[in-house]
């Protein structure tokens, strides 16, 4: 038996768009722990594309912007899996088709899409497999390093993470009336995936933070599965309704000297 304990474990993994993805590093180390991931993702044209990178996989569609396309996939899951050992909740979308705007402008419909899919979606998620859930299940969602650092080409992302992060612990102490489910999530800093690179000067951003960690290198998408994966475990059996930081330091370091030199270079 491993350190983890995953083997004949069945967790479900929402989210994976390609091999950048933070919810793919999440299933593959799964398996290499002797777990069972099942896959969700968001269309037709995204089964088909990790079907060819998953051979034999199981994968299931899902757009959780609608409630009876999350009900559907739970129930269709639960006939061939009925218990399920844990989540993973790695789903984020906010619509920059128009490009980088202040906040204040934010669209209305933009906002509430945003807080639907990123949001909400893990509340009906959970919801929809609470009978199915094992009842020491782990639910991970996939939040970032802090909601307090006004990220001006981040925009309105960082509310709606917010409102993620404190969802948690309303999930965690609502299924505590009936189950010892555990809700958490992985807060890594800027990492270098597909998603990311839609987000207007995220590249600058992203090479700014990695000299900003305290190691001069960049949080690694595998260091935020293996966080993701560590949260599911019963090893992690004492954490709930938390965030775990992943961000190498940076949040200590932002008076760095070498930083502060070139910042005040004439």
């Amino acid at each position: 038996m491993s350190f983890l304990n995953l083997e004949n474990k069945t967790y479900v993994v929402f989210g994976v768009a390609n091999r950048k993805s933070v919810a793919y590093h999440v299933a593959e180390t799964i398996e290499r722990e002797g777990g069972d991931a099942i896959f969700v993702v968001r269309s037709e044209a995204r089964r088909e594309q990790l079907g060819k990178l998953l051979p034999g996989a199981e994968i299931f569609v899902c757009d959780v912007e609608y409630d009876d396309q999350i009900a559907r996939v739970a129930a269709e899951i639960a006939v061939k899996h009925p218990v399920v050992h844990g989540i993973v909740h790695s789903i984020a979308f906010a619509n920059y088709a128009e490009g980088f705007k202040p906040f204040h402008e934010t669209k209305r419909a933009d906002f509430l899409q945003a807080v639907s899919i990123s949001c909400y979606s893990l509340m009906a998620i959970a919801n929809a497999f609470k009978n199915t859930l094992d009842k020491n299940a782990s639910v991970v969602t996939i939040s970032i390093s802090t909601t307090r650092m006004a990220a001006e080409n981040y925009g309105y992302m960082a509310p709606v993470k917010a409102a993620l992060d404190s969802s948690l612990c309303f999930l965690a102490k609502s299924f505590s009336a009936f189950s010892n489910v555990r809700f958490n999530a992985v807060c890594p800093g800027l990492l270098k995936t597909s998603a990311s690179a839609g987000i207007p000067g995220y590249v600058d951003s992203y090479l700014f933070a990695e000299q900003t960690t305290l190691r001069k290198k960049a949080l690694t998408t595998q260091e935020s599965a293996n966080a993701a994966v560590f949260l599911l475990s019963e090893r992690s059996s004492g954490i709930n309704a938390q965030g775990v930081v992943l961000d190498a330091g940076m949040s200590v370091n932002y008076f760095d000297k070498e930083m502060v030199r070139k910042a005040m270079r004439p």
